[in-house]
């Protein structure tokens, strides 16, 4: 089983991510269930990685939970279709496998085909990164393939869908393409089509965070993922990690700008490159041994969280960037998203320390 101090840890993280949403607090149980009262992309990475620990530990009323939080934001109406708002549709087509909510399926369904007929495209057919803020015309950014490509995949899983799992793999394809420098094996934050440039070339840490983790979820959420792209994709990762592991400092942080040592140390890409990486080993993607750097970055993040469990050292929302000044210039404070992340690399530790103790039992 997880230890205590871990799980009071990851408790108090999980809290303090509800206070900085304005709501009170709690995850579940004696809190009173899951609190966060708006559907974004904050919330989406969270709720995954609470569902991923409502399942690896046969907890009804962690599912329950969930069940009622979906309930109640679809009775009273979600917000525009886009990116960002499509990532708390993850674990809501990850749920569907659990529960029988005819309209939670239907809702999955119908939010999939929308992003493969209706969401804007790029040339080559990229998802464009729409957001409720501009419509990004011609622009591919890192983070879509956790936002929206992840989703796409599970919900051709459950469906039977092959033409959305193709789709879905296609969208790394594409995106790694466009972003994915092939002399560092970094991937750059954003690329537009109407200049046809990555920006300002920033090798931005959260960014290449997302990316470090959405290649091994995508192997989980489809085992059967064709062995041509299974290879590509895993090796886009290894080269990614050589260099990841290369700018790592000695104390396991990594700096907003990867390459940049005057850029400010990044909480939220530290825990998700660590998250990353581990999931990377249990894919079966990445060798054991780069585990010791995964150990590294889960101190760092450990000491970056306060007693009231807020994860201290994240850089603010990152829109694209025009010069690395811009980057550079990003204040820290704390954040649902670094709250979420760090909860990630928490909850995966907690759930593999919870099997080792299973399995040195047997």
């Amino acid at each position: 089983m997880m230890t205590q101090t871990l799980q009071q840890t990851i408790d108090k993280v999980a809290a303090a991510f509800s206070r900085l949403k304005g709501i009170k607090e709690g995850l579940s149980g004696e809190a009173g269930g899951i609190q966060f009262d708006e559907w974004d992309w904050e919330v989406g990475v969270g709720l995954y990685g609470f569902l991923r620990r409502a399942i690896a530990n046969g907890d009804s009323k962690a599912i329950d939970d969930l069940v009622d939080w979906y309930g109640r934001q679809i009775a009273r109406g979600l917000p525009p279709r886009q990116i960002n708002s499509t990532a708390p549709m993850l674990p809501l087509a990850i749920l569907i496998g659990h529960v029988d909510r005819p309209d939670f399926a239907a809702l999955v369904e119908d939010w999939a085909d929308w992003l493969v007929k209706s969401l804007p495209k790029t040339e080559d057919g990229g998802f464009q990164h729409v957001v409720k803020e501009r419509l990004n015309e011609g622009e591919l950014w890192d983070d879509t393939l956790f936002m929206a490509g992840l989703f796409l995949a599970q919900a051709g899983v459950h469906f039977g869908r092959r033409d959305w799992i193709d789709e879905a793999v296609y969208q790394f394809m594409i995106h790694a393409r466009y972003l994915s420098d092939p002399v560092t094996g970094l991937w750059y934050h954003g690329w537009t089509f109407v200049g046809r440039h990555n920006f300002a070339r920033a090798f931005w840490a959260r960014g290449n965070a997302w990316i470090t983790v959405a290649i091994p979820e995508l192997f989980f959420l489809v085992p059967d993922i064709d062995e041509k792209d299974r290879r590509f994709l895993a090796n886009v990762l290894k080269s990614q990690l050589r260099s990841l592991k290369a700018f790592q400092r000695d104390d396991g942080m990594f700096h907003t700008l990867l390459n940049d040592p005057t850029s400010p140390l990044e909480t939220s890409a530290t825990s998700g490159i660590a998250y990353g990486i581990l999931r990377g080993i249990e894919a079966g993607i990445l060798p054991a041994e780069d585990k010791l750097y995964a150990d590294k970055a889960l101190a760092a993040v450990l000491g970056q969280i306060d007693d009231d469990g807020v994860v201290l050292g994240v850089s603010d929302g990152t829109p694209m960037g025009h010069d690395l000044d811009f980057y550079r210039r990003i204040p820290n404070l704390p954040t649902p998203y670094g709250q979420a992340l760090a909860l990630l690399l928490l909850t995966d530790v907690a759930l593999s320390g919870a099997e080792s103790a299973g399995e040195d039992a047997q």
